[in-house]
C-alpha cells in the first residue's frame, strides 16, 4: 500500500465561500470540542468526474496544515475487488500506528484516470478507492492499535441518492458527528467530491475506532479514498495568537470570509 507523507509548514485556519450550487465552504469549526475540516464540491454528472474540487481540497490543506509526519492511505496498494478486511499502516509520532479496516462488504474499485465507474465515483488520487453500499446493514469501521487525534478522509458521490453519512468515534464512550454533505435526489449530485476531516485537541478526546455510519436514501452507494491519519503528538498547537475555536465559529456566525496560506498536498 502507498502511504503519502506530511510535513506541517503553516498553521492555516481558512473560512472561503462560493456561490450556491457550486460548492460548500471550506472551514474548521469545533464540534464538540474537536476541531471539524468540512469542503465539498458539486459535481452531477455521473460520466465526467471533477478536474478539480478546491473547496475539498482546501479542507484538506487546512486540515493537514494542523498535523505533521503523518501519512494518507490512497488503496493503491490494494488489488480491484479485495474486500475487507484490510489491513492499513500509518507513521505515528513513536513508530506505525496499525488500523483494520473491516465489516460493510465493501471492496476496491480502481478506475482509470479521468474517468469515472460510469455511476459517479471514482478515486481523488490515482486510480483505487474503497466502494460500498448505504444502508446500517453495510456500515464499517477502522480500528486502531492505539489512540489516534487525527483522521481525514475523502468521500465520492456521498448521498446523490439522499444517503446521509455519519462518524462514531469510540474510546470507552462514543460521540456520533454528522458529514453535512449535501443532499441529492435520484443522482442529482453524482460524482460530488467531499473532504471531511476531524482533530482531537486534547488526550480526552483521542479515539480508537472510527465507525462509517450511513444511510441508504433511494439506494446509495458510496466511494471513499486517501483516509489520513496522526496521533496526539502529530498535532501541531497553534501560534501565539490564533483565534480561539469558538471565536472562528463565531466569525462563521457573521458570515465573515477569511483566507489563510494552505499547506498544498503532495503525493507519491
Amino acid at each position: 500500500m502507498t502511504i503519502s507523507l506530511f510535513t506541517k509548514k503553516l498553521l492555516s485556519l481558512s473560512l472561503t465561500a462560493t456561490a450556491a450550487g457550486v460548492g460548500v465552504i471550506s472551514s474548521v469549526v469545533p464540534a464538540q470540542a474537536y476541531l471539524i475540516y468540512f469542503g465539498e464540491d458539486i459535481n452531477g454528472d455521473p460520466n465526467v468526474p471533477l478536474a478539480s474540487f478546491p473547496n475539498a481540497s482546501d479542507a484538506e490543506a487546512d486540515f493537514l496544515s494542523n498535523l505533521q509526519g503523518v501519512g494518507t492511505e490512497d488503496f493503491e496498494g490494494f488489488s480491484a475487488g479485495t474486500g475487507t478486511p484490510l489491513n492499513l499502516t500509518f507513521p505515528g509520532s513513536t513508530g506505525n500506528i496499525t488500523a483494520t479496516l473491516s465489516g460493510g462488504g465493501g471492496t476496491i474499485d480502481s478506475v482509470p484516470v479521468g474517468q469515472t465507474n460510469g455511476a459517479g465515483r471514482y478515486a481523488t488520487s490515482g486510480t483505487n478507492f474503497f466502494e460500498v453500499d448505504a444502508g446500517s446493514s453495510n456500515n464499517f469501521e477502522v480500528t486502531f492499535d492505539s489512540p489516534v487525534a487525527a483522521f481525514g478522509f475523502y468521500g465520492v458521490d456521498i448521498g446523490d441518492f439522499g444517503g446521509q453519512l455519519q462518524l462514531e468515534l469510540t474510546n470507552g464512550t462514543t460521540q456520533t458527528v454528522t458529514v453535512p454533505n449535501t443532499g441529492g435526489s435520484n443522482g442529482s449530485t453524482d460524482g460530488s467530491v467531499l473532504f471531511y476531516g476531524i482533530v482531537a485537541e486534547n488526550s480526552s478526546q483521542t479515539f480508537t475506532s472510527v465507525s462509517f455510519l450511513t444511510t441508504t436514501g433511494q439506494g446509495d452507494i458510496f466511494a471513499f479514498d486517501d483516509f489520513t491519519v496522526g496521533d496526539l503528538d502529530q498535532v501541531v498547537p497553534p501560534p501565539p495568537g490564533t483565534p480561539e475555536p469558538a471565536s472562528m465559529l463565531g466569525l462563521l456566525a457573521v458570515g465573515a470570509l477569511g483566507a489563510g496560506s494552505a499547506l498544498k498536498r503532495k503525493r507519491n
